[in-house]
């Protein structure tokens, strides 16, 4: 009988796959691939390869500019916008997000959907003040001009769900200048019951009630005439979320999530949520629809996203559309919004969530998320939550390659608001590579903060050495 020859086997092993082979099967390759006669053509190629890893120095940098806090600067002076945009560029930023819907809801940007911004308010040496907008040009489109005249990319950033606010220095936004829109604003669940959040005197800003169609309607108007805006480089949606655990309970909310339960309750809210569920949190006894109910509201969330990035990329493909989230993920359920990649397995780790919780992950929406990553500045290193740097790394294993994760830090609030200058200096310098080894690029909150602080050159130090190595 004529022996047969044992066949040679083709293979290609680069370093990526080789980190899988275990030692009795790479001798078994070995000995395969000697098999092979000299005569045969063969395909056993070793590539050596190192997995690849992006340079820090080709991660974007971002830097938020809040509306209110910089309007003193800003609101009527486009020789201050070129001023502090040339040193965020000198100290490293590529990218800037610039508030342009700030939380009274209305805009600095050219639309007819709502009011431009006439005033905001802002702490000076003389306290919380008005400061008035006189100026007739584009807000906007003067951060665009100048921004790219330095290389900068520009993303335009807007307080979604916020549709009014109300301060010591007075109330603004469409909720108060038209009545017949109270019903866009969220209803609470308070210890005396349900409560639309345009009754309440001290309510800070006022939030939509994100499953209402008109306001959703409305919203999508006003991201059109953004993404109109052909030189922006992107758009980000902050507040794209409830108000709290407790909200919204109003009778729009009830019906819609019956329909989602598929049958009607006989007592709400106490069938979903109790008050003592929103004063204690998870420790409190859970009503029997209340694991159903966060999961109808990140679908809510989730699909107010998707339409969202649809109108956008149909007026303007090429701009990026991203959201800011906190890294607090694990209780922002409390906000209705999962951030994280619907392939996240998330019910294998959070008690709270239902199997199909993951399923209203919206990070496959997005092109940019960032993460507000709020620790404080004695907590900038860390695997785990409310480090800096864990808040980047667990956001890049949950948005799981989806979308760019750019994090960093609050560098003004918080314990940052009254820990010395030198200890937050060296906590700007430290986080700087902290995030952007953790994740896809860094963030920092906020501009007024660098300015106030004189703290520019602690941001750059970090930047050089981060993208230096």
């Amino acid at each position: 009988m004529e022996q047969l020859a044992a066949p040679c086997i083709k293979t290609n092993v680069t370093m990526r796959n080789y980190n899988s082979i275990t030692p009795l099967l790479f001798v078994l390759l070995l000995l395969v691939a000697s098999g092979c006669g000299e005569g045969e053509e063969n395909d056993y190629d070793w590539e050596w390869e190192e997995e690849k890893k992006i340079k820090n120095q080709d991660k974007p940098r971002f830097i938020w500019i809040d509306a209110a806090a910089n309007f003193p600067d800003f609101a009527n002076s486009r020789e201050n916008i070129a001023r502090d945009l040339a040193l965020a560029k000198e100290a490293g930023f590529t990218d800037i997000v610039v508030d342009v819907r700030p939380t009274s809801g209305d805009v600095l940007f050219e639309t007819d959907v709502v009011d431009q911004v006439k005033w905001l308010g802002a702490w000076l040496s003389s306290g919380y003040s008005k400061i008035e907008r006189t100026a007739t040009w584009d807000y906007l489109q003067a951060f665009i001009d100048e921004g790219h005249a330095l290389g900068l990319k520009v993303h335009a950033g807007i307080n979604t769900f916020s549709g009014a606010v109300r301060t010591s220095i007075g109330a603004q936004g469409m909720l108060y200048r038209e009545s017949n829109k109270k019903e866009w604003a969220t209803s609470l669940l308070t210890e005396n019951g349900i409560v639309n959040t345009m009754d309440l005197s001290d309510n800070g800003a006022v939030f939509f009630n994100p499953s209402h169609e008109e306001v959703q309607a409305f919203l999508l108007d006003l991201l059109a005439d953004l993404a109109a805006y052909e030189e922006l480089d992107g758009i980000i949606l902050d507040r794209g979320r409830y108000d709290g655990l407790d909200s919204d309970f109003s009778d729009l909310s009830r019906t819609k999530f019956e329909d989602y339960l598929g049958f009607s309750l006989s007592h709400f809210p106490e069938e979903v949520m109790t008050y003592d569920l929103v004063k204690s949190g998870l420790s409190a006894n859970k009503p029997d629809y209340f694991h159903k109910w966060l999961e109808y509201r990140v679908k809510v969330i989730h699909d107010f996203m998707e339409k969202a990035r649809t109108k956008v990329k149909s007026i303007n493909p090429k701009v990026q559309f991203g959201v800011y989230v906190g890294a607090w993920y694990s209780v922002y359920y409390n906000v209705g919004v999962n951030w994280g990649s619907p392939d996240y397995n998330i019910g294998t780790n959070y008690s709270w969530a239902t199997a199909n919780y993951k399923n209203y992950g919206y990070a496959d929406h997005m092109d940019i998320i960032i993460i507000g990553a709020y620790a404080a500045p004695t907590r900038v290193f860390g695997n785990n939550e409310w480090t800096i740097q864990g808040f980047c790394s667990q956001a890049m294993n949950k948005v799981k390659g989806d979308a760019l994760v750019v994090g960093g830090p609050d560098i003004g609030n918080g314990e940052w608001a009254n820990t010395s200058d030198e200890l937050t200096g060296k906590a700007i310098v430290e986080s700087v590579a902290a995030c952007m080894d953790a994740c896809d690029g860094y963030f920092l909150f906020d501009m007024i903060h660098l300015k106030q602080k004189g703290q520019w050159g602690k941001v750059k130090e970090g930047i050089d050495l981060a993208i230096s190595e």
